[in-house]
């Protein structure tokens, strides 16, 4: 926020009537246990009265709503050996975005505001305890079970898309901020003439919530979609896709790093045509001509991206959907673990936490029909000759490795059997069998070698992800095998 725009909002609280229960004021109060259960109370008590920030000030008397300045300096400020601003994230939970803003309302009145992004999908607690607020006193939420029960009712029907990002837009400002001509060109329709039919189009797909006469809340779909500028939305503005290549195969020295500024649909094209143009090419060599070829397929990276997006929890904050380049493997991360196990991606429908936003992006052709994508990214692997991607899941995220060309002898374990596994999903999903012979194919091993192709099946046997279609066979090179789960 610009010094404007704060001073503007702490206006705007001075002139409540009393001090509400998403808004406290304070003096010199610096315990830094108070403030942690400030931000869990103000937080929960946001998302109780549907509103979209909540505030701790100092500065300000919480009587008379005069600004009598404070002496505080959170930044300067210590818990032991810690920055204060780093211990209250850690004991956070979920780990709740705030902002610190301080200045001066006068010249020697200086002025320190707490800018609270509620969490829409869970209590925020601190240090193990979750608090609120009954009227203008911080309290357990454990002792108001009333409240506990409002909260929950709220949180369950809150989904991430139909949260407000910005309140109180006029149409024209609205209008500035999302790349309406770009809504109507990914949905093929003509744009309207005159304003009124296009925010009635907008506000039709969820992305508007009209207020009042031409004025609007912007909600988190219209926003996060269809950002002219992420940034001019704060509490979207560290969501933005982020790529970054790396020199080698570690992340010790990066080359460049890309930050999105669009919003996903609007500039999801041009990240995809940014990194490919990025990635290294293979020159292939045929019978009357050479010709260059990306190094990984663009449809793998296109669906992989999507799926980022789609499937990335938005609760995680401080953090967004990431392209990480090396010069062994691309990395594609999002925040949040996945809702189905990693071994059952190409089977299983998916399941996503933002279905609003992911059926706008099969809408519009920006990702593919359920389960399809995956589908595509290993038939155009196996196409491509590469190793077979890894599905893997940390603590907060999951990650897609695609790995660059590797023959055979220098695949490790893990990999030949992670090859064999999904190469018999995408035959059963194509309503086919494994052999021998498709595996030697797949793996570019000779004809002649089959036996080779047999002790990676049964090592994958042995990691109990295969199995025969017929176990009465006495044939290897003949037999033919399912997935665990067909």
């Amino acid at each position: 926020m610009t010094h404007q725009t704060i001073q503007s909002q702490l206006e705007q609280l001075l002139a409540l009537p009393v001090e509400t229960e998403w808004v406290e004021f304070k003096q010199n109060n610096t315990n830094p246990e108070e403030i942690g259960g400030y931000l869990s109370a103000l937080s929960n008590s946001a998302v109780l009265h549907d509103k979209q920030r909540a505030w701790l000030v100092w500065g300000v008397d919480d009587a008379t709503h005069k600004v009598v300045g404070t002496t505080f300096k959170p930044r300067t400020e210590k818990k032991g050996n810690q920055e204060l601003e780093g211990w209250l994230a850690t004991l956070i939970s979920p780990h709740v975005d705030f902002k610190i803003h301080e200045f001066e309302y006068l010249p020697g009145v200086p002025v320190v505001m707490f800018e609270i992004f509620p969490c829409w999908h869970t209590p925020v607690r601190f240090a193990g305890n979750t608090y609120v607020r009954i009227g203008s006193t911080k309290r357990a939420l454990k002792d108001y079970p009333e409240k506990e029960r409002a909260l929950w009712a709220k949180l369950r029907k809150t989904a991430f898309e139909k949260a407000v990002c910005l309140e109180n837009q006029s149409g024209q400002r609205v209008l500035e901020l999302l790349d309406y001509p770009a809504i109507f060109e990914l949905l093929n329709l003509p744009l309207p003439e005159g304003r009124s039919a296009i925010l009635e189009k907008l506000t039709q797909e969820k992305f508007l919530v009209p207020t009042s006469p031409d004025r609007f809340n912007i909600t988190n779909l219209g926003a996060i979609l269809f950002a002219k500028k992420l940034g001019d939305f704060e509490a979207l503005s560290r969501k933005a896709l982020r790529v970054i290549f790396y020199k080698g195969t570690n992340r010790v020295e990066a080359l460049r790093e890309q930050g999105g500024t669009k919003g996903y649909a609007n500039g999801f094209d041009g990240l995809i045509g940014y990194i490919n143009d990025q990635l290294p090419q293979n020159e292939i060599l045929g019978q009357a001509f050479r010709k260059e070829v990306r190094q990984y397929p663009e449809v793998a990276i296109r669906e992989l991206v999507a799926n980022a997006i789609i499937h990335q929890d938005f609760s995680v904050t401080g953090d967004g959907p990431k392209i990480e380049v090396f010069t062994d493997r691309v990395e594609i991360t999002n925040p949040g673990v996945p809702l189905i196990d990693t071994l059952r991606f190409v089977d299983e429908p998916p399941q996503s936490r933002n279905e609003t936003l992911a059926s706008f992006m099969r809408r519009v052709n920006i990702c593919e029909e359920r389960g399809s994508g995956i589908d595509k990214t290993l038939f155009h692997i196996e196409l491509y000759q590469l190793p077979a991607p890894d599905f893997r899941v940390t603590e907060n995220h999951t990650v897609v490795t695609l790995f660059a060309p590797m023959d055979l002898a220098r695949m490790d374990k893990p990999n030949r059997i992670r090859a064999c596994y999904l190469h018999a999903c995408l035959k059963q999903v194509s309503n086919e069998e494994m052999t021998n012979e498709t595996l030697r194919k797949r793996l570019n091993i000779d004809d002649s070698n089959y036996t080779k192709a047999s002790r990676i099946i049964k090592e994958t046997m042995e990691a109990k992800l295969l199995k025969p279609f017929d176990p009465t066979s006495k044939s290897r090179k003949h037999a033919r095998y399912l997935p665990f789960w067909a």
